[in-house]
Order: C-alpha cells, then structure tokens, then sequence
C-alpha cells in the first residue's frame, strides 16, 4: 500500500471486507451491519462494489411529550432488512415496552451510507442519504440539524466543498458525499503513526477503520471499541466508540 495516505482499488476492497468482517465481530448488533455490495460495470466488465451501511437511525424527538410521573426508561431497537429476505422493510423504531402504541411514536432521521472507492483521488469516499420519519428524502438544510457542531461550523465556512451533491459512481443517481480532497493528506499523518508498519506499508485491515474513526465524527458514527484497540490509530474523539461494557 502506499505511503501517500491513499489506497488502490483491488487493496480497498481487501480493506473492505476485513473492516465489514470486524464490524460483524466486534459489533454486537449495537448498529446494522456494514456490508459489501457487488456492482458490475459495464465499460469494464468486472465486478465492482462498495460498502453499505443501511437503516442508521437517529432519534429527534417524541410525540406527545410523556409525564413526568409517568416516565420510564424504554428500550429503542432498530429493525434492519437482511438481504435474504423477500420482502425489504423501511427501518422501524419503536419501544420494546409497547410496539402498538402509535400515541408516542418517535420521530427520526434513517441514514443510508456507503463507502465508495474514488479512482479520481484514489481513497474512499462517504455518500449518503438521508430519510424523514415519513420516509421523504431529507434536503442539505434538514440533515445540517443532525451535524456535529464542529461539522457545522465546517460546512458553513465552506459548504460547496465540504459537503457536495452528485452523482453516485455506482448507482447513477443523486447523492450527498462528504468531498475527499484532502483525504490523502491526513491518511498520511494517521499511517505514519502507525507503529505496525513494515516495508509494504500500514496493514490494510487498519485503513478503514482509521479513515472512518476521522470520517465519521460528521454524523457521530462510532467504531466498536475493540476495533480501536487492535488498530495503531486512536479515535480523535472518546465519544466516538461503542462500549461493550455495560454500565
């Protein structure tokens, strides 16, 4: 792998699958699965794909507000499709105390993401889309509400190349992508740290993780804890992990 912070085709895709095995691993269907899905292109006539995190939901608000009295902690599950299944369901979030009470359903936000591998600056890219709890695509305003306020300050500062829409290289359709021209750059710094590389470079197994542990501070998508620790790179933030330990 190169030491330029950037990564080829055929070693992303190998990263890929390492990363989507240890999210399965370690991540204890805290979150959906992310998951490899196979692509052909036509001008090459070879498979291609990309990552896919589907069905990630973040909680707005409740409706009507519960009583004081009458509060109690409730469980949230998400409900996420499996490819093998014949019918493919939206993501539902409802309480494990009472699935029929519509009078408290939760208002929410469902992100889909994906990993896609950009030939053009030669690392992955983030695209994603965003879902209203009617299932309506979400526009550039409504999902600035769900930023983290760092990324915010970034994406006003320099919307147009902070956060940009087009075309998805797999699907050919619209969507949001976080740009990804100073990917490399940064990569490089998080590699050089890393105190396992040998003379082919970082191990690929370590790339996603320390790519995504920058790239998903954005939406506050956390790693698993126990793929932080087997990779040379720490979070940047300790919000940014899943605990397996229960408190």
């Amino acid at each position: 792998m190169p030491s330029d912070g950037t990564i080829s085709y055929n070693d992303f895709r190998v990263a890929a699958h390492a990363f989507s095995q240890k999210w399965i691993e370690f991540n204890s269907h805290f979150f959906p699965n992310w998951s490899w899905i196979t692509t052909t292109t036509t001008a090459h006539q070879v498979n291609d794909g990309y990552l896919s995190l589907e069905n990630f939901v973040k909680v707005i608000s409740s409706s009507p507000p519960i009583e004081e009295e009458e509060e109690e902690e409730e469980e949230l599950t998400v409900y996420d499709h499996h490819p093998d299944d014949d019918v493919v369901d939206e993501a539902i979030l409802v309480s494990s105390s009472d699935h029929h009470d519509h009078s408290c359903e939760m208002h929410h936000h469902r992100y889909e993401f994906h990993i896609v591998y950009s030939s053009s600056f030669r690392v992955p890219v983030l695209y994603f889309r965003a879902y209203d709890t009617d299932g309506q695509i979400m526009l550039m305003n409504e999902i600035e509400m769900d930023l983290s306020s760092d990324s915010l300050k970034l994406l006003m500062e320099s919307k147009w190349t902070f956060i940009t829409l087009e075309d998805h290289p797999q699907l050919n359709r619209p969507w949001y992508m976080l740009h990804p021209c100073a990917t490399s750059e940064w990569m490089k710094l998080l590699l050089e740290n890393d105190s396992s590389r040998d003379q082919n470079g970082a191990k690929l197994e370590h790339y996603l993780v320390s790519w995504l542990s920058v790239v998903g501070q954005v939406f506050k998508l956390k790693l698993p804890i126990e793929m932080l620790k087997d990779s040379p790179n720490p979070p940047l933030d300790k919000d940014f992990v899943i605990s397996s330990s229960k408190s």
